[in-house]
């Protein structure tokens, strides 16, 4: 026999999920959950977190059509640039599904839901010692992880990460913990002197930045910072570009140092296992990977503010335009 789905509590009753209706206007709207099946689960949300690089540029619009099939997250519904349902960072408990979940905070790759069913091998589950505001930082870490498996850095080396950013400093969080490493957080924002502090690294504006570096992780979205990113890599040494910049222009200068010290631009998408790891790895390794690396209360700084589900129409406007000043905006959905 199948799993028996007990009605604990009725979830499937009010559900609400938040949608870009077109460009720059959101909207929360009803919801009817289907019946789950003998391999779903139900999840109430806790948290959800806003991925301000990705998430604001579909909120803006900004996907190009020719990357509209790439951009899909994994329980998207609708089609860009709108309306459409977006969001990958969602942490909820299991209210209906095999008893060894029932009850547990788990992990999901799904947009922002009240709540929502999915197939059980969707959600991972969350240690008991990662609270669910650090839990939604999870695809952030499993896109850290994948780009630290492209990068390959080794015992001493001297890296920068240009773009302090949630994913530019996961990337640095992780990289502190390397022996011998030294690593810089660079930002043109001096006040995120402070989250390099807490995260262990160092912090230098652009201009103040050190050159001569072995790698470095560029994760700004912006042309200067890739730019800037070249220039302080060392000869033989490589860009790994975790950016996404949508249908925004990039131009760089490539006459000086680039050719002569053979420097080098490597693309890290977290849509694909790095190759380094392909054979060995899956995204679900990755991903549990990720929520154990969370048990680091370090990763807490990255969580700079919260608000409720209704109000996030407005929040993700005011993010887009960057009137509201984030690293990790939360959501929070009742006691949640």
């Amino acid at each position: 026999m199948g799993t028996v789905l007990t009605r604990e509590r009725p979830v499937q009753d009010d559900v609400h999920a938040f949608w870009l209706r077109a460009p720059g206007c959101g909207e929360i709207r009803p919801v009817t959950l289907p019946e789950p099946g003998r391999g779903d689960v139900v999840v109430r949300t806790l948290r959800s977190g806003v991925s301000r690089g990705t998430e604001t540029l579909v909120f803006r619009g900004g996907v190009p059509p020719g990357q509209y099939a790439a951009m899909r997250a994994p329980f998207q519904e609708g089609d860009f640039p709108g309306p459409v349902k977006y969001g990958y960072l969602n942490v909820g408990v299991v209210e209906h599904g095999p008893p060894e979940l029932r009850g547990r905070t788990v992990f999901c790759l799904y947009p922002h839901q009240t709540a929502y069913v999915v197939p059980v091998d969707a959600v991972t589950i969350v240690p008991e010692d990662v609270p669910p505001a650090r839990a939604v930082l999870a695809g952030t870490v499993e896109t850290a992880v994948n780009a630290l498996w492209d990068a390959t850095p080794l015992v001493g080396d001297r890296v920068a990460i240009v773009g302090a950013g949630m994913v530019g400093c996961s990337v640095a969080r992780l990289l502190s913990r390397f022996p011998g490493v030294q690593v810089t957080l660079v930002d043109v924002d001096a006040g995120r002197a402070d989250i390099a502090a807490a995260l262990g690294v160092d912090f230098a504006l652009p201009a103040h930045a050190a050159d001569g570096r072995d790698l470095v992780v560029h994760t700004s979205a912006t042309s200067a910072g890739l730019q800037r990113s070249l220039d302080l890599l060392a000869p033989e040494g490589t860009v790994i570009d975790l950016s996404w910049y949508g249908d925004t222009e990039v131009r760089l200068s490539l006459g000086g140092a680039f050719h002569s010290g053979r420097l080098g631009i490597r693309a890290s998408q977290v849509g694909t296992i790095s190759p380094a790891r392909s054979g060995r790895r899956t995204t679900a390794d990755r991903l549990a990977l990720a929520l154990d690396l969370l048990r680091d209360p370090a990763f807490d700084v990255l969580v700079t503010g919260q608000s409720r589900f209704g109000e996030l129409p407005d929040v993700m406007a005011r993010l887009a335009t960057g009137s509201l000043s984030a690293l990790c905006h939360t959501i929070t959905y009742g006691e949640g």
